[in-house]
């Protein structure tokens, strides 16, 4: 068994307490955290030990959790990766790309596994998807949230955003040549709302809204490609494809409007909504990381993808110009 100490007893660290305590790969040592009441909330609740140190705890362990706030990653990161143990850091991996590139050298030079926490690549909405997305022209996402003080101390782009640059980064796998944005902050100095859009050496382009003051929860993502439209709802964990029939000669208009209009596939279209395999995403994405190190393959949210994200969040960060 691999064994792990978790870093940080808050909302989501209670969480990753709970699960790592189901999965057989993991050998839970204890846990860290500076707060003195969530420490002793979680001895409480869970039944494992507070250590009263980082290092104390690292010392003995083979696997540290970091699901501290995204203030404190790079610097339980950078010393985890120093002590050569293997990690698993929520998203996103820093909020500095500079330090972000410094856990990527970090990592190589250590030899170890890192999987950052992008946990809407386990969603089950889009594990169903994937089979699906070939090669996308364009790509819409819409993640609206409702007010919640939480996060507030950075924009929407590496709070809420951040989901979906990991996403679109993943399924183009193309360098991202122009970036445009915009926003507006409506409560505090960073913003709330920002649309951006990527645009790739391959043609593919992306439209990405963001917003963390929104009258409802909403999370979606709508994928074109020649002969097929991919619509994901990640909050309602559902998927629908439609996509062209093979068909020779010209399409008939008049009958694809009908077919598309009555969703009754005849000779034009096909319409499929791919099984959900319902999991918990979170514990899909920590029981992955286990095998990763148990096996010593590639984890599947690498260190490079969490740098990947940070850096293309900064970006369209710096693209703004909000009033403050």
């Amino acid at each position: 068994m691999l064994k792990i100490g978790l870093i940080g007893a808050g909302h989501l660290g209670k969480i990753h307490l709970r699960l790592l305590k189901e999965i057989k790969e993991f050998e839970l040592i204890g846990f860290y955290d500076h707060d003195e009441p969530h420490t002793f909330l979680a001895e409480k609740e869970f039944g494992v030990k507070g250590f009263r140190s980082f290092e104390e705890l690292a010392a003995k362990v083979d696997v540290i959790d970091i699901v501290t706030p995204a203030v404190s990653h790079y610097e339980y990161a950078n010393a985890s990766l120093r002590m050569s143990k293997h990690i698993f850091v929520e998203k996103p991996l820093t909020f500095s790309t500079d330090e972000a590139r410094v856990l990527v050298a970090l990592a190589s030079e250590a030899n170890v596994r890192v999987q950052v926490g992008h946990v809407e690549r386990f969603n089950p909405a889009f594990v169903a998807a994937r089979p699906f997305i070939k090669s996308p022209i364009f790509i819409e996402s819409k993640r609206f949230a409702q007010y919640n003080p939480r996060g507030m101390d950075v924009s929407v782009v590496m709070d809420v955003m951040i989901h979906d640059i990991d996403i679109v980064l993943n399924i183009v796998k193309s360098p991202v040549k122009r970036i445009t944005a915009s926003g507006m902050n409506i409560i505090g100095k960073t913003a709330d709302m920002v649309n951006a859009r990527l645009e790739f050496d391959n043609g593919c382009a992306a439209n990405l809204t963001a917003c963390r003051v929104g009258m409802e929860n909403k999370r979606e993502l709508m994928i074109f490609q020649n002969d097929a439209c991919i619509t994901i709802d990640f909050l309602g964990r559902q998927t629908n494809v439609i996509s062209l029939k093979s068909k020779p000669g010209t399409i008939d208009g008049e009958e694809f409007a009908r077919e598309l209009a009555t969703r009754k596939g005849e000779n034009i279209l096909k319409f499929e909504a791919p099984p959900i395999i319902e999991t918990n995403a979170i514990k899909s994405e920590l029981e992955s990381f286990a095998q990763a190190i148990i096996s010593n393959s590639e984890t599947l949210v690498t260190v490079e993808d969490g740098f990947d994200a940070v850096n293309i969040a900064n970006k369209i960060d710096k693209n703004l110009n909000l009033k403050v």
